[in-house]
C-alpha cells in the first residue's frame, strides 16, 4: 500500500505481466506492419513509458513523435482536450498508430483521431495499454490492447494522480477502504 496525497493505492498489476503484454504487443505490430515504416504518436505524458517499452520490442522500420494534450483533473476526465505540444510532422499518406496509455471515456481519444484523420494519414490506428471499458462515452477502435480495466482509478506506470506516481513501475488502484 502507497499514498500519494490524499489517497491510498494499492497493486494492482505488476511490472513484468506489464511489459510481457506490451511485448505481445510490439510482436503483433510488427507483423501487421512488416514492409512498411509507420510513425507512432506517442500521447504525452501517460505514454511515455508505455512507449519506450514498446519501441524497445518492435523490430520493423519505425518513426516516433510525441504530442501533449490533456484531459484529466485530479480523479476524473473532463472531456476536454488542452492541447499542449502539437504534431510537427507531416503524417500526409503515412501509417500512424497512436500510443496512448489508458483510453476510459474515448473523449480525447475521438478528438485526437479527428484532428489527425484531418492531415490525411494512409491509415490511423490506436495501440492503448489499457481502457476501462464500462466508462466509455464514445465508441474508439483499438487495434491493440493490453488490458481491459473495471472502472477504477489506476496509477502507475505512466499514469499519475495529480502529477505524482508516474514513476512507479506498477499499476495501482485506489484503495477502496
Amino acid at each position: 500500500m502507497i499514498q500519494l496525497h490524499d489517497k491510498q493505492f494499492e497493486i494492482f498489476i505488476k511490472q513484468e505481466i506489464i511489459e510481457d503484454k506490451i511485448r505481445q504487443m510490439a510482436q503483433e505490430i510488427s507483423k501487421d506492419y512488416e514492409g512498411k515504416c509507420p510513425i507512432f504518436l506517442a500521447i504525452l505524458n501517460g505514454s511515455f513509458l508505455f512507449a519506450a517499452e514498446l519501441m524497445k520490442s518492435v523490430s520493423i522500420d519505425c518513426e516516433i513523435t510525441f504530442l501533449r494534450v490533456s484531459s484529466y483533473h485530479s480523479t476524473t476526465s473532463t472531456g476536454k482536450i488542452t492541447e499542449v505540444l502539437g504534431l510537427k510532422e507531416d503524417i500526409t499518406d503515412r501509417d500512424v498508430i497512436i500510443l496512448e496509455d489508458i483510453i476510459d471515456t474515448g473523449l480525447t481519444m475521438a478528438k485526437i483521431q479527428e484532428q489527425l484523420l484531418g492531415k490525411n494519414p494512409k491509415s490511423l490506428k490506436v495501440a492503448s495499454l489499457f481502457q476501462k471499458p464500462e466508462a466509455l462515452k464514445t465508441p474508439i477502435d483499438i487495434a491493440y490492447l493490453g488490458f481491459e480495466l473495471e472502472n477504477r482509478f489506476v496509477l502507475g506506470y505512466g499514469l499519475d494522480y495529480d502529477g505524482l506516481g508516474r514513476n512507479l513501475p506498477d499499476l495501482y488502484v485506489l484503495h477502496e477502504a
